[in-house]
């Protein structure tokens, strides 16, 4: 496990020292679960939209709190879905999109998405950081998290 998290953590560096972005995004395209946590933890100020790209049974085992679902990123329910709650949110709004079933790395779900959000001209959408999984990387290490819906 640890090798693993090397090995993700050198490729990114060489990703990010090359000018490669994982799924298209520079290293401000993402977001680390404490800085997450903290903007949704904000007293003031509007909080970013927390969009689940991935599986719902994901999902429903846990997610972020006021998180919404709207199917995967790699098919073409999940993306007429997001194409219909962006219909509303306005183009410079903070968006965060996660996925969690794998390292960032290799989801299958995550490039299509941060492909479409830029394409439709959204400025301030990052990828949440996540080396391993959403159970490894976030609900592991005590970040807010509801069940269900």
């Amino acid at each position: 496990m640890r090798a693993s998290r090397i090995a993700t953590t050198l490729f990114l560096g060489l990703l990010l020292t090359l000018g490669v972005g994982v799924a298209s995004a520079s290293a401000s395209g993402t977001i680390s679960p404490a800085d997450l946590v903290a903007q949704l933890q904000k007293k003031t100020g509007p909080k970013p939209l927390v969009i689940q790209v991935g599986f719902k049974s994901l999902f429903e085992q846990a997610h972020i709190p006021g998180s919404e679902y709207v199917g995967p990123g790699n098919d073409g329910v999940g993306i007429g879905a997001l194409r219909k709650r962006l219909a509303t949110v306005k183009k410079d709004a903070a968006i965060v999109i996660y996925c969690g079933c794998c390292p960032l790395d290799h989801c299958p779900n995550l490039r299509p998405v941060m492909d479409l959000l830029q394409s439709m001209g959204y400025t301030n959408a990052k990828m949440l950081l996540i080396p391993n999984n959403f159970g490894a990387d976030w609900v592991a290490k005590g970040c807010p998290t509801e069940r269900g819906r």
